[in-house]
């Protein structure tokens, strides 16, 4: 089939190339513009132009796709379909209907499950013990479309969403190929999603990112993984927003009996530091004081030499 591949950010990647090892010709990439960043605020291709242009593929980087002029250079390319992965830019339904078999995304859940922008990190804040990926064909709802196939992958006790995403990302392209087969073949036929089974999936905000020291350690551990890392799980000390890196798990020269902690109250040793949550302390492993690099949790501890009763996050309490 002649493709379009639509995306982005670097979890496309893995699929546009495995389109490009596959039969399927991949005629053009649709990616955002190019975005300034860095302290010098330059402008930057997105990871996937990046890759599009080495391997000499015509790029395309409409700000919108509800401009006339982009929706006909798309139909002149006479695409059989448009494969999607992160695209990042809403298909208004004039442009729907162009390919023969539609616009296909690939998207990291088990739909009807975790529909919307950010579905990963509520996979992990929900606590998910399995999460994947889904084919579907677009529709005009969000992520309500047909269902073409979907493979599982087991959340692991130490994922950040960095790390499910890059597997999901990885084992996904596989299936969207799969998908495009099958299509090409006239082997599947795109299914309706159920109606039981739905939730969906915001973008995460800087607030979604803020600690709750309140709740049991298994959902303190979540919330600061599911926000790693973006947009970086963070606390208060002092007045001062305190970003956190992923809970360590490791009991290494912890004393044999943990200290009784309330909620947000930090205790310190020699090799680790400890805060408390709902039903047991969390043991911090790095942690970004403001202007400053990510450092070990005990060095921070030192350097701030924290009080008896002293906790984190407690100036923003109720």
């Amino acid at each position: 089939m002649h493709v379009i591949f639509a995306g982005t950010p670097e979890v496309a990647i893995p699929s546009l190339r495995a389109l490009l090892d596959s039969p399927h010709e991949v005629v053009a990439v649709l990616t955002r513009p190019d975005a300034r960043a860095g302290r010098g605020r330059s402008l930057v291709p997105s990871p996937l132009r990046v890759v599009a242009e080495e391997a000499g593929i015509p790029v395309l980087t409409p700000g919108t796709l509800r401009d006339e002029a982009v929706q006909d250079e798309i139909a002149a390319l006479a695409p059989d379909v448009v494969a999607v992965v992160a695209y990042g830019n809403l298909v208004p339904e004039a442009l729907l209907a162009v390919p023969t078999h539609g616009w296909v995304n690939l998207h990291f859940s088990l739909l009807p499950a975790w529909r919307g922008a950010a579905p990963v990190q509520h996979a992990l804040l929900a606590g998910d013990a399995v999460t994947g990926a889904s084919t579907f064909v677009i529709e005009a709802g969000l992520d309500t479309g047909p269902v073409i196939g979907t493979m599982t992958e087991t959340v692991r006790p130490d994922d950040t969403t960095g790390s499910l995403l890059a597997r999901l990302a990885d084992a996904g392209a596989p299936l969207l190929v799969a998908s495009l087969d099958g299509l090409a073949e006239g082997r599947v036929t795109p299914s309706p999603q159920p109606a039981d089974g739905v939730s969906h999936a915001p973008k995460i905000t800087t607030e979604d990112a803020r600690v709750r020291w309140d709740q049991p350690a298994f959902a303190v551990d979540r919330r600061i993984r599911a926000c790693t890392p973006d947009p970086g799980a963070w606390t208060t000390f002092r007045g001062e927003r305190l970003r956190l890196g992923p809970p360590s798990r490791s009991t290494d020269r912890l004393p044999a009996e943990l200290p009784s902690l309330a909620p947000g109250e930090i205790a310190v040793g020699k090799a680790w530091v400890l805060v408390g949550a709902t039903d047991r302390p969390v043991r911090l492993d790095t942690v970004t004081p403001p202007g400053k690099k990510p450092m070990p949790a005990a060095d921070w501890a030192r350097g701030v030499r924290i009080a008896p009763g002293e906790r984190l996050g407690g100036d923003l309490d109720g």
